[in-house]
């Protein structure tokens, strides 16, 4: 398990997010990305969640809705992994897998393209 404070951690999200391409960036909308400490019981190896309705499925009704939210998990983040340099994979991978989500990509899409 790696030790590291949440700002650190917090730190590695948002460098993570600067990596996005400014193209994909900007069309990125309604989002907002949080760190929590831990997910659900019942998922307690969770890295990451999106939660919200994605782009390719937005219409004429979305509006006045609150953003969507994706959310990085330390605990389990930090557990999984064993070095610094493992950690900031792991963020910049979930950081991608959550984005994409939020893009419209399935698991399925996500797992033939290698990030899952």
């Amino acid at each position: 398990m790696v030790e590291m404070s949440r700002e650190d951690f917090e730190g590695l999200v948002s460098d993570a997010l600067d990596q996005i391409p400014p193209q994909l960036a900007a069309m990125m909308d309604n989002v907002a990305v949080f760190v929590e400490e831990e997910p659900d019981p019942a998922h307690p190896d969770l890295l990451g969640l999106y939660e919200g309705t994605p782009l390719t499925e937005r219409g004429e009704w979305y509006a006045g809705v609150l953003p969507d939210r994706i959310i990085v998990y330390r605990g389990p983040t930090l557990r999984q992994c064993e070095t610094r340099e493992q950690a900031v994979a792991e963020v910049r991978t979930t950081v991608i897998h959550e984005v994409a989500h939020h893009f419209g990509f399935d698991d399925h899409e996500l797992d033939e393209l290698g990030w899952s």
